[in-house]
């Protein structure tokens, strides 16, 4: 009985037995993909987030960071004294002083074309030229009844002389009044008849097309043998004058009042043109006129700068941005764009102390430009402020200010100096933030060599892998910004 039951069971036993070996091998694979998973994970977590730097020797344990632990590296620029010219801006479209269109004044068919499109032309230039044959013919028939009717005149003049030297009693008084009309209506025939001669002169002379006015001809409108009279719409050209040309801006009818006090006494403003990029300027001119109303639909009022155009650089319909010189502040203190920051205090600025700090300090501050403001009130001249790295800056915090981006005192002369200023102290800060920054800063610069006697090979290697991993990451040369790669190394 149980040799029966055995031998049953027996095939059941060795399915199972094939089955097992399957699933363990399925769980170790299982385990293998999860741990290859983690690893992955590790792997791109220290990628993103590598860890920090730091020194090795005898300042062991201070982040490398210029030296003072947790100081923000930032570019400063100086309070300094310049010009800031006032100017007032707005887009301007080119327009001609004087447009005609040369249209016939006589029909008839073209019989010469004698300009060629594009050139400059002079009033008076020949341009084009009608048959005038039939004019001709009806000249002369006048001319020839003008002859008739001076010969009848002279006729009647003659009769009444004679009658007027006859006795009263040869001749009544009567026939004498009668010759008298009709010498005056002889009279008023010729008159007539020159008049008409006249007529035909003047459309003769029409014919022949000239130039209106000075300028530049465009293109031709017809051509030789077409059939023109005066009611064409088109015109044989037009001439538009291009030198002098002006342009035609509109400004807000609030700035109208700081216009008209510096036009008092008709002085003229400067006007510059810049191109449609307002990059590169293109003309020099003067303010010609301000238009007697104000356009109640826009609250602007419109102007007109009037430009030599000695190149022909300017073409009417062109928009331009013109900038308008309104008056220019002589020797005030100024303060770079760059610094002016807004917040709860206000308007305020970062000034740096003799102790590396900074402070916040509200400012006044009135008109300016592009590269700096006149600073009415609450710095010092020659105080210096924070023109970069003020993402992460509060009251009282700690900087660094790299040697070689401390600003120049800038002297009292054109506003360009301030902004190049600013400028340099920023670009100076972005190139050697990479010697203040542990996130991601090759450790091989020659300050690391300096802060660390006997840091060796092994830290500048891992600090230059770890640059290497965080300059891929972010994708750009700019690895050492003190903007971006300042604050990453603080974060971490």
């Amino acid at each position: 009985m149980d040799d029966e039951v055995a031998s049953r069971l027996q095939p059941l036993r060795e399915p199972m037995a094939d089955i097992k070996p399957v699933v363990v091998r399925r769980r170790r694979r299982g385990w293998m993909v999860a741990l290859l998973l983690v690893a992955a994970g590790a792997g791109v977590a220290f990628w993103l987030h590598p860890a920090p730097v730091h020194q090795q020797g005898a300042r062991g344990g201070q982040r490398f960071r210029g030296g003072d632990l947790g100081a923000q590296p930032v570019a400063v620029a100086s309070v300094t004294q310049a010009d800031i010219p006032i100017t007032l801006e707005a887009l301007g479209t080119v327009t001609s002083l004087s447009t005609v269109t040369v249209r016939p004044q006589v029909s008839g068919q073209i019989t010469a074309i004698a300009f060629t499109e594009g050139e400059m032309v002079k009033k008076g230039d020949f341009l084009a030229q009608v048959d005038d044959r039939t004019l001709q013919a009806s000249l002369h028939q006048l001319q020839g009844q003008l002859k008739h009717d001076q010969a009848l005149l002279t006729d009647a003049r003659l009769d009444l002389d004679r009658d007027l030297k006859l006795t009263s009693n040869a001749i009544t008084q009567q026939a004498v009044d009668l010759q008298r009309a009709t010498v005056q209506s002889d009279e008023g025939t010729v008159m007539s008849d020159q008049a008409q001669i006249e007529a035909v002169e003047v459309n003769i002379a029409n014919s022949h097309i000239v130039a209106p006015a000075d300028g530049r001809i465009g293109l031709r409108l017809v051509d030789q043998g077409n059939y023109v009279t005066p009611s064409d719409s088109t015109g044989i050209a037009v001439i538009t004058e291009m030198q002098p040309i002006s342009v035609l801006f509109s400004l807000p009818e609030d700035t109208l009042a700081e216009v008209l006090e510096q036009t008092h006494g008709n002085a003229g403003l400067k006007a510059t043109l810049f191109d449609r990029n307002d990059t590169k300027q293109i003309a020099e001119g003067t303010l010609q006129t301000i238009d007697n109303q104000i356009d109640p639909t826009t609250g602007t009022v419109k102007l007109r700068a009037v430009f030599a155009n000695a190149d022909g650089g300017l073409y009417p319909n062109q928009f331009v941005n013109v900038h308008l010189l309104v008056r220019t502040l002589t020797g005030v203190t100024v303060l770079p764009n760059a610094a002016i920051q807004h917040g709860a205090p206000g308007t305020f600025v970062y000034q740096l102390n003799d102790d590396s700090t900074v402070s916040v300090k509200t400012v006044s501050l009135g008109p300016g430009d592009a590269s700096v403001t006149q600073l009415l009130s609450g710095l010092p001249p020659g105080a210096k402020v924070v023109v970069d790295g003020v993402d992460r800056l509060k009251d009282g915090a700690k900087v660094t200010v790299p040697d070689n981006s401390a600003a120049p005192t800038a002297g009292a002369g054109s506003p360009a100096q301030p902004q190049a200023e600013g400028r340099g102290s920023g670009a100076a800060a972005t190139s050697n933030t990479s010697a203040v920054n542990p996130g991601n800063a090759p450790a091989i610069s020659s300050s690391q060599g300096q802060g660390s006697a006997g840091g060796g090979a092994d830290a500048s290697g891992d600090a230059g892998r770890k640059h290497h991993r965080h300059h891929r990451r972010d994708g750009s040369g700019n690895s050492g910004s003190s903007e971006n790669g300042g604050d990453t190394g603080e974060a971490q």
